[in-house]
Order: C-alpha cells, then structure tokens, then sequence
C-alpha cells in the first residue's frame, strides 16, 4: 500500500467532542509525527468550530488523493454535501444524517483503496436511534457495509485494545439478564477465532494467547455457582484448543486483569460486556482504543463517548484519538486491507 495513503477520520456526532479533538490533533500534527488523515463532514462546519475553540486552523476541502499535500498546511476535508447545523453539546436533526453518511463514505473509500483505513470520531447512539438508525452501533453498520461490497457476510468482533491490556466481550450491547440466553459454546469459539486470526495478521503475534473468562464467580465453584462454565464455556476451550489455538479458561474474572496475569496472555475474551471493559476502562481510560476484528478492513476508534459537556470547550483530552490513529496505521502497515470482490 502506498506510504502516502491517508486514514479516513469520521466527523461522528458533530454536537460532540469528535470535531474538537480532531482539531487539537491536527494542530499538533508535526510534534505527535501523525498519521496523514483526512476528516469527513462540512467545511463550513468545521470553519465555525475553529472559530467557537479560538484556534487558528486553516480547513480546506479535499479529495482523499489530495489529503497527503494538504495535510502540512491544512486540515483535509473530504465533503459529504450536507449541511451540518448542530453545536456543541447540542445535537440536532443534521447529526444523525451527518454521522451515519460519513461511516458510510469513510468505509467506502477504505474498500475502494482511497484510504488505508478508517478511524472513527464517537457517535451518540441515542441520537440515531431516535432518527430510525436501526443497527446496534459501528460495529454491526460495518459489516452490513462490508457485506454490501463484497457479497460475504462477516462476523464483526469488539476489541477494546491498549499496551497494557486488550480484551473482547463475547456479547456486546444487550441487557445482563439476556446474557445467559445468548452465550452459548459456538459463540466463544467463533469470537475467539477471529480474534486469533486478526492477532496474528495484523498485530504480529505469531500464535495468540487467549484467555477465556468465566461467566460466574470463582468459575461456578464446581457447578455450585451456576453450571454455565463447565456446560459453555469449558467446551469452548477445549474446541479451541482441538483447532491449535492457545485458549485457557474458564478463568474467575476477578483474578485475571492484575498485573502478573495480563503477562500470560495476549487477549481477554470476556463473557458480557462490563466483565471486559471495566478493566481496560480502569487502565487505560485516556488511551484505549475500539478495534473492530472480522472485517476484510481496518477500523479503530477512540474508546469513549460523545462527552457533550465537554464539547465546544477544548477541555476534551484526545489522547484515545490519538492512539486510534496511530493503531489504525500500524495494523494497516502489518497487513493492508484486502476487500474480496462479489
């Protein structure tokens, strides 16, 4: 892949700190030796958010070949033709259109090669909910949008990843109580698959070392806390480990995530979503990043939210968007993303 092939950056909600923090980074392009990216919204947009955080940013709209000889000297805008309206804090009817528009355009340009990967700003999910907006959030969108492409469905898999630890929740956004009936032992060994496969050809890992939590505490305690572990998740590990892959577990949750045994493992997959990211949210708040595993391309994301309190103000910290770009051009580097054709 070329060297000069720049990152897609979405806009996400624009009422939010997404803008701002783009913003901040780019100012500090030379000092944080960034990635080349391009931002996807409305320049006048982004003008007015320039002037509202008193910086002196000069936006200038691109095409994504022009993002590398524009990227020095202004922020590279590429257009989605909408006219965004909402302020800080404020969402209004031009954010649902204008974040869902540019997830799309951004996953676009990465499977037509334009763009080497695609990082995404926070979106608000009540905000597109209520716009009709009928997937779960990014990930699940991303694969729709893979699968329009391609003709192949794929399996989009979460992972929350930073140097200290990095961790997959097997069910993602759904109510606790519905988590015993979603889990099953076919679900932890397509999840773990993929996330096997993806350690090692994009992050380098020759063979991957998962650890596989349990779903109860101490591990249901011989069947005396609950019987899901050595009815699903037990068989799970052993398929695994059948296949080659290096799988342990059911391991008690509470005893995984300090220091000497995150050193045993490369990946914690994690049976429902706060068993994952409590920890990894406890780590490494400022700098953890959303990796979405299974897609025929690279997509990150800061592992945060929209902070609307914040927006507008220049107090928002872009630490995670930083490591999401930096991640996202190192996973591309590993292995260019390759899109398979109908």
């Amino acid at each position: 892949m070329p060297k000069a092939m720049p990152l897609s950056l979405t806009i996400g909600e624009p009422a939010g700190v997404g803008p701002d923090l783009t913003l901040a980074l780019w100012l500090r392009r030379a000092e944080l030796d960034l990635p080349v990216f391009y931002l996807i919204g409305d320049t006048d947009f982004l003008k007015r958010r320039t002037q509202a955080l008193k910086l002196d940013i000069a936006v200038e709209e691109v095409e994504p070949a022009q993002a590398a000889s524009t990227f020095p000297r202004a922020l590279p805008v590429v257009s989605l033709g909408l006219n965004i309206t909402a302020n800080p804090g404020r969402p209004n009817e031009s954010s649902a259109p204008a974040a869902i528009a540019a997830i799309r355009r951004a996953a676009a340009d990465v499977m037509a090669g334009h763009a080497a990967a695609m990082v995404t700003n926070p979106i608000a999910k009540s905000v597109l909910t209520r716009a009709g907006f009928p997937h779960p959030g990014h990930t699940e969108y991303l694969a729709r949008l893979a699968y329009e492409t391609t003709g192949r469905p794929v399996v989009p898999v979460m992972m929350l990843w930073s140097p200290e630890l990095a961790v997959v929740p097997i069910t993602i956004h759904i109510p606790l109580r519905e988590v015993f009936s979603t889990l099953t032992t076919a679900l932890i060994v397509d999840t773990a698959r993929i996330v096997a496969r993806d350690l090692s050809a994009r992050f380098g890992l020759g063979r991957p070392r998962l650890a596989i939590a349990a779903l109860n505490p101490h591990a249901g305690e011989g069947d005396t806390i609950g019987d899901e572990d050595s009815a699903i998740v037990a068989p799970a590990v052993q398929r695994l480990r059948n296949q080659g892959i290096d799988a342990t577990g059911p391991l008690p949750a509470d005893t995984m995530f300090h220091e000497r045994a995150r050193q045993s493992y490369d990946a914690a997959l994690c049976m429902y979503h706060d068993q994952a990211l409590i920890p990894i949210k406890t780590l490494a708040f400022g700098h953890g990043v959303n990796v979405t595993l299974g897609l025929p391309f690279v997509r990150t994301s800061p592992d945060h939210g929209t902070a609307f309190d914040l927006a507008g103000t220049g107090k928002a910290n872009p630490g995670s968007l930083l490591a999401a770009l930096r991640l996202a051009a190192r996973l591309t580097a590993n292995a260019p993303a390759l899109v398979p054709a109908k």
